[in-house]
């Protein structure tokens, strides 16, 4: 090879930088002589002693604690995350349960409802006896915590439990309001609608409309936040709210709905009787093709500095409005 062809940046022996002194090998030597004898000299990876295992390495920046527990210890003792319940699969169109004593009781007393069964455990055994309630059937005598397991931990169960038939329904066509409708517009929360139809009862609503889809079921936290409400009104379910409303008005029933946004106060607005009120979702309030089917959209004045009211507090405060007005 020519000197002229040579190319010291490609060479494998590369020129020491400069301003870097190169050591030699008796330099190199002196250094390590300096080193202090007993501790081992750790090169590579190549000189590390056996006995300096993985566990030692990690315990030189653990903190010592000579007074706390040990691994195993800390282990047995930590707290395990709590699982969320789940309510156990169902049928739709299968039984329907039912929980809590006013709910369990009217439901008892209801000739309408077919059981399947009824657990109580052994105070609410023996407050069912004192009761005098004619029961449809034995109760079966069972713990609170296997009502939990059916109800979930956080349920208010009071010891009785009942698993029935849902209640037949009428059919829109087949209702003949003379007084009062109440028509819910996709309302979600079992506890709203719960609620809703307490305030239904106490304000002898004829019927509850409901569409099939977007709606609670007729069971569990609905019917214990109902408070037998679901005994004394019919839930009439369908699957078409605008279409339920065409029917409702050939009926000749006055469609009024409410909404944050309406025209006028629902004090001032004619009302007469039957009349059907039309409660939309919270937050979204009525849909714009439920709300084309109303005869008027109203709303509801309030003198404070805070406008609007969850959904079920302002149906609770609309059927006493309108309760009023057609009486009058």
């Amino acid at each position: 090879m020519r000197n002229r062809d040579f190319d010291p940046s490609k060479s494998r022996h590369r020129p020491a930088p400069k301003g870097r002194p190169r050591v030699g090998l008796h330099e190199r030597g002196e250094r390590r002589a300096e080193h202090p004898p007993g501790k081992p000299r750790v090169e590579h990876g190549r000189d590390k002693p056996a006995e300096d295992t993985r566990a030692e390495r990690r315990d030189k920046f653990r903190p010592h604690r000579p007074d706390g527990p040990d691994r195993a210890q800390r282990t047995e003792h930590r707290p395990f995350k709590k699982k969320s319940w789940r309510p156990p699969a169902r049928d739709r169109d299968g039984p329907v349960i039912l929980y809590g004593w006013h709910s369990v009781k009217a439901a008892l007393e209801n000739p309408a409802r077919r059981f399947h069964r009824l657990l109580a455990t052994e105070n609410a055994a023996h407050r069912l006896a004192e009761s005098g309630i004619a029961l449809p059937l034995a109760p079966t005598p069972a713990s609170a915590q296997e009502i939990e397991a059916l109800v979930g931990p956080d349920a208010v169960h009071q010891g009785i439990l009942a698993e029935a038939d849902p209640l037949e329904a009428p059919a829109v066509e087949d209702l003949a309001p003379q007084r009062l409708v109440l028509v819910l517009d996709q309302i979600t929360d079992p506890h709203n609608v719960g609620a809703i139809l307490r305030s239904a009862a106490a304000f002898a609503v004829e019927a509850v409309i409901m569409t099939t889809r977007h709606s609670p079921e007729a069971t569990g936290v609905l019917a214990k936040a109902a408070s037998a409400a679901l005994e004394h009104v019919p839930l009439v379910t369908v699957p078409n709210l605008a279409r339920a409303l065409e029917v409702l008005k050939d009926k000749n029933v006055f469609v009024v709905g409410l909404d944050s946004s309406g025209e006028a106060d629902l004090a001032t607005v004619p009302l007469r009787a039957p009349l059907a009120l039309v409660v939309g979702a919270e937050g979204k309030g009525l849909r714009q093709l439920t709300r084309s089917h109303c005869d008027a959209v109203a709303r509801i004045a309030l003198p404070g500095r805070i406008k609007s009211l969850n959904v079920s507090n302002a149906t609770a405060l609309a059927l006493f409005v309108a309760s009023g007005r057609i009486a009058q």
